[in-house]
């Protein structure tokens, strides 16, 4: 009876714990989620009821203008152009990168080990800052080119750090003596065994640099002058901050129409801005949860 009772204890407990989780779940849901669908409501909403603060879950006054003159708009067109190449290329960059650097780094065999290790770690706590760092862009003649958004955030550290970890505990070591009692080097070792074992990692590297990039405003605000090379992203903070809705074909109206245009605007960009994004993470999905634990950092 004593062990019924402590098992019943623990039966309850855990039972205590998986209704909190539940709830602590559904409030970061609710968080999360309603800001997203205001988003959307606003973006097909009257923007005179989106100002006066009548909208909130669902669309009123529907209308599909604000979406007409951003598909009409060939600056947001470029931005989104120019954003899908950046995140493309960007992306193969990053990830070829981030494993030509894990897998020699995952090796318990390689000389200076621990000293690159170190080195890795010392650029996630340590950096040159911003203006020296531009300095450096300028001075290797990436300002103002497409390099500029790809070079310097390249690789991620973390992403490094659990890439790694995935490589020395999701590949056996026995397959690494069996493949070079068959005479395979490092790079085909890379290339016929861990790769095809590493589906995982790779959507996760995949996603996660992919939504980086996707993202990213910074790089290409301090670095590209030229308007054309600008990604979706500085079109949207301008629309969002600057309120520049003369590229929205508006110079004809008075400014409170140019205010609520813009009010419909900033909301159906930044629903356009996601949509990519949205339509990457089914595909990794089933990949993620599995890429995440394993190769997630183990004291």
């Amino acid at each position: 009876m004593k062990m019924k009772g402590k098992y019943g204890e623990i039966v309850r407990s855990d039972r205590t714990f998986d209704v909190i989780a539940a709830v602590l779940g559904c409030i970061i849901i609710v968080i999360v989620m309603v800001p997203l669908i205001f988003v959307v409501a606003a973006s097909f909403s009257d923007p005179d009821l989106v100002i006066r603060g009548e909208v909130l879950l669902w669309p009123k006054g529907l209308t599909t203008k604000a979406y007409t003159m951003v598909f009409e708009n060939k600056d947001i067109w470029r931005g989104f152009r120019n954003t899908m190449f950046y995140t493309a290329l960007g992306t193969i960059i990053s990830v070829t990168l981030t494993v030509l650097a894990a897998y020699p780094l995952s090796r318990k065999n390689l000389r200076g080990r621990n000293f690159f290790m170190m080195a890795v770690l010392f650029t996630m706590y340590f950096s040159g800052g911003m203006v020296p760092t531009y300095l450096l862009v300028k001075d290797l003649g990436m300002y103002n080119t497409i390099w500029a958004i790809l070079i310097p955030n390249a690789l991620s550290t973390y992403n490094l750090i659990v890439a790694k970890t995935f490589f020395e505990n999701s590949i056996p070591e026995e397959l690494y003596e069996s493949a070079r009692l068959d005479g395979c080097g490092n790079i085909s070792m890379l290339l016929r065994i861990v790769l095809p074992l590493s589906k995982a990692i790779l959507a996760v590297l995949v996603l996660y640099y992919a939504v980086a990039i996707w993202n990213s405003y910074f790089d290409a605000l301090i670095y590209l002058k030229d308007s054309s090379l600008h990604p979706l992203q500085i079109v949207l903070r301008n629309i969002l901050l600057l309120g520049q809705t003369e590229q929205m074909g508006t110079n004809d109206v008075g400014m409170a129409e140019k205010i609520k245009m813009a009010e419909a605007i900033k909301y159906s960009v930044i629903v356009v801005s996601s949509i990519p994004m949205l339509l990457l993470y089914p595909f990794v999905q089933k990949y993620f949860v599995k890429g995440v634990m394993i190769g997630a950092v183990k004291g």
